[in-house]
């Protein structure tokens, strides 16, 4: 067993089926040990090895798993860069291997030598070269466990002639696997949030990704306290949109409804969320903050009350304690007339049969389209707004965005992991045609592995967001035109299926023509350019800078 034998079969152990990245002449030992192990693991050949470290940190974030990719000495190993930040950023376990020249060289300003220990320093929490073979199997077991219990990025750094070494002894390892840590707030805690509730009291509930899996915890404390629950954009799946407590998500890409809420809230319940934008948070209203990861509480928003525990538990326990009664319906009754209004506003767009299509009827055909348990893999852009907003969530979806990092091009990517975790649930990559032409090389690995995943392009020839933040600070558009490929042509020429859509009466008939197929396919959808992602509520110094921007334009100042 030499040092790549010993990585694979620990991360074999650690229950990873697929590695994702290139070849190259300092990863080729490893290359060959997943040959050889190639009935236990898969190597996935990509394009491009960002597109390597996006699909594995979306598999990690789907499954809550050990996702790993691979990249060769130089700039293969700096290609993954990007997607290991997205991993980091969203809280997902992945290991990165890189290859590194042979040791005898390193020093020496010799071919592809970059310092890649001190390159991923910022990226991965565990960051560290294997030096010997004596040395590898403990810190490779290192590695895989401080990103299993740190949900976060480790990075191997292996010279190629270190992985080419026979290990002398075998390492007598713990199995590396890691259940989810639960905890509970201590009951004095408990009671002090339980004095925060009032008969009557404006209370809104603010759920995120921690609240994954406390669906039913989170509606019932809602209805027992007669609360709204607004959901953040990690949390667009968890409750039904449909939902009749729910106000939909909250900030530039939510509802008008959701922030009038948080605008008159007496009482602010964060679950799962250490929300980032602050300024559309209520000023003045008491704070109960659940989360599992005491350095969140107060991370960024005071806190009056903090409870340092797993949502589901949590909410659990406060129901337990919590005093039947009757909750004062006059707060949730009016939300939920400002939502029915709310959702007719939208309503109007999502139907409106105007050319070019706009593209709030896109996402609304998706959502009525789609299965009801599909995944959604959502890019980076004007798309993410019109997904937010548009896409009625069933309750059963699965969505993910970069929501924190947000870089565009994750679409693909993402909808390419899903459909390797999940085979059997259909998987829908929404992108706009500035990020899926960031990462649309690897399309043709969703066709050489059969998958079949439906890419929608919402084609606007613009960098729409960036055009719309122009735009608001005063600045004349300008750099933001695209020159596309035919989308749908591409497709073709992959090996995949491609239609092109311009009337909106056949956007749902090519829809569902592109689900039927059994190989990947595009979608590709011309959209409105001039449909501007505006915010549910437009600031003065918004909507004046529009009006500066557009005189700006007209005599090109």
């Amino acid at each position: 067993m030499n040092v790549a034998d010993v990585v694979i079969e620990k991360v074999i152990q650690a229950g990873v089926r697929r590695i994702y990245g290139v070849p190259g002449d300092a990863v080729n030992a490893l290359v060959d040990s997943i040959r050889r192990h190639r009935d236990q693991v898969e190597f996935v050949l990509v394009r491009h090895e960002e597109n390597a470290a996006l699909i594995a940190a979306s598999e990690a974030k789907l499954t809550g798993k050990l996702a790993v990719c691979v990249g060769t000495s130089g700039p293969g190993a700096i290609h993954l860069l990007n997607g290991l930040y997205e991993a980091k950023m969203e809280g997902s376990p992945v290991l990165a291997v890189t290859g590194q020249l042979e040791s005898d060289l390193l020093g020496l300003d010799g071919f592809q030598e970059v310092n890649l220990i001190r390159l991923f320093e910022d990226v991965a929490a565990y960051d560290q070269a294997v030096i010997s073979p004596e040395h590898a199997p403990m810190i490779i077991s290192r590695a895989i466990r401080a990103s299993l219990a740190d949900r976060t990025v480790s990075h191997l750094n292996i010279p190629q002639d270190v992985a080419r070494q026979a290990v002398p002894t075998h390492f007598l390892d713990s199995p590396i696997d890691y259940a989810e840590q639960v905890t509970l707030p201590p009951g004095e805690d408990l009671d002090r949030a339980l004095r925060e509730f009032a008969p009557g009291l404006r209370t809104v509930l603010l759920v995120g990704k921690g609240a994954h899996g406390a669906q039913e915890e989170v509606r019932a404390l809602a209805q027992r306290l007669g609360a709204p629950v607004v959901k953040t954009l990690h949390a667009k799946d968890l409750l039904a949109d449909s939902d009749p407590l729910c106000l939909g998500g909250l900030g530039m890409l939510g509802t008008r409804p959701a922030q009038d809420a948080m605008d008159s809230a007496q009482l602010l319940v964060m679950v799962g969320t250490s929300y980032p934008y602050t300024r559309f948070l209520p000023e003045k209203a008491r704070v109960i903050q659940i989360d599992s990861r005491a350095n969140q509480i107060g991370k960024r928003y005071h806190v009056d009350v903090p409870l340092v525990g797993d949502a589901k538990r949590t909410l659990r326990a406060l129901l337990e304690r919590l005093p039947a009664g009757t909750p004062s319906p006059e707060f949730l009754s009016a939300q939920r007339a400002a939502m029915a209004r709310w959702r007719e506003k939208m309503a109007a767009a999502e139907t409106d049969g105007r050319r070019p299509i706009r593209p709030q009827r896109v996402a609304a055909t998706l959502s009525r389209l789609a299965a009801p348990e599909a995944i959604l893999s959502v890019d980076v852009g004007n798309v993410t707004v019109w997904m937010a907003r548009n896409f009625s969530a069933s309750g059963k979806h699965r969505m993910i965005f970069s929501g924190w990092l947000a870089t565009m091009g994750v679409g693909l990517p993402g909808a390419i992991a899903a459909k390797f975790a999940f085979p059997d649930r259909q998987v829908i990559a929404a992108v706009g045609d500035g990020g899926f032409g960031m990462t649309m090389t690897d399309f043709v690995t969703a066709v050489r592995h059969g998958l079949a995943l439906t890419v929608v392009v919402f084609r606007n020839a613009k960098l729409g967001m960036i055009r719309f933040e122009m735009e608001v600070e005063g600045f004349p558009d300008w750099g933001t035109d695209l020159v596309n490929p035919d989308f749908a042509a591409y497709a073709r020429a992959c090996g995949g299926f491609g239609i092109t859509v311009e009337d909106p009466e056949k956007l749902e008939p090519a829809l569902e023509e592109a689900f039927r197929q059994k190989v990947p396919s595009v979608v590709d959808v011309l959209v409105d350019p001039d449909e501007r992602p505006v915010p549910p509520v437009v600031t003065l110094a918004q909507a004046s800078g529009y009006v500066k921007s557009l005189f700006r334009e007209k005599f090109d100042l």
